[in-house]
């Protein structure tokens, strides 16, 4: 194990990167041949479809969300085994939407391994040839969902193989594990090799010589040897000897790995050329150029990666996970997530400034990466109809001044008016509109809440018009601005503002950042330019979601999603000003942020049917959360299990179908106290209490409840 390295956290966030460019690559012809490809697209170069927000994609889901089982047993003091990574799958997946391709048990690999789970095989038998069979078991789902257990692991091709193959096989099994294992591997030595041969033997060390994976690995490896010069050579013979009609299933692990060898070495270590090579060769081109294009990321790090690549992707990845707070996400902050983890791994100390970003204010945008921008965007709202020229709008990442660490975000507008405002913001909520199309079925939770406080930091420079800025938030239904009471103007300094968002009910906040009002001009400045830096909101909500302002997001006819909420299963839907919830077995709904620690939520509970009606608090996902209200006869306080439901407290209680009910929980470490008008329960949970997480509401057995309101505020 090598000693960890600044420098590292750079090359996780240049592989992170890379992954995210080569799923959005290869996504537009997933499941296309190379006489496809060629047929449409000519010599695939670049980018297919410029999409105007790429929505979620199963190969960045199952790497950011199964790595949360590591820091879940880190938590715990114990090594992570099979079975926490299959915990994570049941908690952060939704059931059957969502995330990953639902295709059907004995078809979709990982929809088998999740139903077995969900009957209570634990892994690694979930994803057991034994259980499942050789070709289920050795699709390619083992090593598309991988990278992260690379990038975790830097210089450490032990322990990126010893994880790989546990999280891999919760899944899957054989060449499925080998596979997961020997991407791992890779880019776990693509930190400390930079030749492609080197790195591709290291992989193949850790994987049994004579498996078939191993065996086709050097097949490729041989041909190259013998004829280096023409890929589609290679290509050819990969068809002809290791096609998809050679092996079964829908997407078998192995041609797809001749096609990422190939892309490996006749890309002759040019990170530009390795990806498209491999997605002009077809077949499964997003998982293919993700896992190539990670290994290619850490190996040349951000130098290598082309400005082609980035701009369009502008730091920003949409998920589809259950928690809906984790959906909106920006690529900087997955790769400090990582370097968080790695570091942890290793018993070393986070340096500087990574160490104060990562403790404090992860979810910052906080520019220390090389060219990153935190998917922030600009816009220009202007008062004079008459100008009708289009605004020259830049971003640049730069090391010429910061406010903290070493870099920070030069934006620039050009031209600008007197009276008219610039906005500098990131977005904290999206809608069907903002996307390109419905991908992996993606649903969201705000990132920022009325009652928390936005923080940033700002240099106006000498030379440039008079203004004023603003801290603001954005209310996404009227398109109103909250802005902070005091405008900065002083030039030249860089000044730290707050601006405490206040109480609000029934709002949507869509957006947040910088206001700046520009006051006057002499005429010699060259547009409007200002510096911004630790972009951020903290604290709890103090907020009331009234559900006759909530609407039903349209994505698809067949992808319908209720503002501000995800689901994990049942029915869900908006009726009479109030939202409802029903199952046949068990239904849940989510909204608010995965890491809230101490808050109150009350519910405006009405049971139409069944028995089994509760209002929600700390919910991390499909197997974790407190819930309270009504079962059977009782008013119950109870925790939500991987193995169900688990009565906390109850006292009897006679509630009536049809009438509302104001349902109280709170939560003050692992403390929960819920009540409903005169019935008052409480439990101290001593048995690994859930300390953070979201609201919502759920229903068990053939239950119908609506909520017309909740309200969210501290204990």
């Amino acid at each position: 194990m090598a000693a960890m390295k600044k420098e590292w956290i750079e090359k996780i966030y240049a592989g992170w990167l890379a992954k995210i460019i080569g799923i959005r690559l290869g996504a537009p012809v997933e499941g296309w041949t190379y006489e496809q490809i060629k047929s449409v697209y000519g010599e695939l170069k670049g980018y297919p479809v410029d999409y105007k927000r790429f929505a979620a994609d199963d190969d960045s889901n199952g790497p950011l969300f199964f790595l949360r089982a590591l820091e879940e047993s880190m938590k715990k003091g114990r090594e992570m085994t099979a079975d926490d990574v299959g915990e994570a799958l049941l908690n952060y997946a939704p059931f059957e939407h969502g995330f990953f391709w639902w295709g059907g048990y004995g078809r979709s690999t990982e929809h088998t391994a999740y139903l077995n789970l969900r009957q209570g095989i634990p892994a690694p038998e979930s994803g057991s040839i034994a259980q499942n069979g050789s070709a289920m078991a050795e699709q390619i789902g083992g090593q598309i969902f991988i990278d992260t257990w690379g990038l975790v692991c830097p210089g450490n091709p032990d322990m990126a193989a010893a994880l790989a193959a546990k999280a891999a096989s919760v899944t899957h099994d054989g060449n499925g594990i080998y596979g997961g294992i020997f991407i791992a591997v890779c880019i776990s030595e693509a930190f400390v090799e930079k030749e492609i041969s080197a790195i591709l033997e290291k992989g193949l060390s850790y994987i049994p010589a004579k498996s078939a994976y191993a065996g086709l690995v050097r097949e490729i490896m041989d041909f190259h040897e013998r004829r280096p010069d023409d890929w589609k050579e290679c290509f050819a013979y990969i068809q002809k000897n290791h096609g998809y009609d050679r092996y079964p299933g829908v997407c078998h692990i192995l041609p797809n790995t001749a096609v990422m060898i190939l892309a490996l070495l006749y890309g002759k270590g040019d990170f530009s050329e390795t990806l498209t090579i491999c997605n002009r060769c077809g077949w499964d081109t997003d998982c293919n150029v993700g896992n190539v294009a990670t290994i290619m990321g850490v190996r040349g790090g951000l130098e290598a990666i082309e400005e082609r690549w980035r701009k369009p992707v502008n730091d920003f990845l949409a998920c589809s996970g259950v928690a809906g707070s984790l959906n909106i996400q920006d690529i900087p902050y997955g790769a400090c997530y990582i370097a968080k983890l790695a570091w942890a791994l290793s018993g070393e100390a986070l340096p500087e400034p990574f160490r104060e970003i990562i403790e404090n204010r992860i979810h910052s945008c906080h520019f220390e990466f090389p060219g990153s921008t935190h998917a922030m965007e600009m816009r220009l709202e202007r008062t004079d109809a008459s100008n009708l020229k289009t605004p020259e709008i830049s971003l640049l990442n730069t090391g010429e001044t910061s406010c903290t660490g070493e870099r920070c975000l030069r934006a620039h507008a050009y031209p600008v008016s007197p009276g008219e405002r610039v906005c500098l913001y990131t977005r904290t909520y999206l809608f069907p509109e903002d996307f390109h199309d419905s991908r992996y079925d993606p649903s969201f939770s705000p990132l920022l809440y009325p009652g928390q406080t936005v923080c940033g930091s700002v240099m106006l420079p000498e030379g440039g018009p008079d203004c004023r800025a603003y801290l603001y938030a954005r209310n996404a239904r009227t398109k109103e601005l909250y802005l902070s009471e005091e405008g900065v103007a002083e030039k030249g300094k860089w000044i730290t503002m707050k601006y405490p968002v206040p109480a609000m009910e029934g709002v949507l906040l869509d957006e947040m950042g910088f206001a700046f009002e520009i006051c006057a001009m002499s005429g010699n400045e060259a547009g409007f330019a200002v510096y911004i830096d630790d972009l951020y909101a903290e604290g709890g909500p103090d907020y009331t979601v009234d559900f006759s302002q909530e609407k039903e997001e349209v994505w698809t006819s067949v992808h319908r999603e209720i503002s501000q909420f995800t689901r994990l299963k049942g029915n869900l839907f908006l009726e009479k000003g109030s939202l409802h919830l029903s199952c046949a077995d068990f239904g849940e709904a989510y909204t608010g942020g995965y890491d809230w620690t101490d808050y109150r939520a009350e519910f405006w509970l009405t049971c139409s049917a069944g028995r089994q009606h509760y209002g929600c608090i700390r919910v991390q996902g499909g197997v974790r959360g407190y819930f309270a209200g009504f079962s059977g006869e009782e008013f119950v306080l109870v925790k939500n299990t991987r193995q169900g439901l688990k009565k906390l407290a109850g006292i009897p209680f006679s509630w009536e179908a049809g009438k509302e009910y104001r349902v109280e929980i709170s939560a003050e470490g692992n403390k929960i106290t819920a009540r409903t008008g005169e019935a008052r329960i409480r439990a101290v949970d001593v048995d690994g209490p859930y300390l953070t997480g979201s609201a919502g509401i759920a229903v068990r057995d053939g239950s119908h409840v609506s909520c017309s309101k909740i309200k969210i505020s501290g204990t």
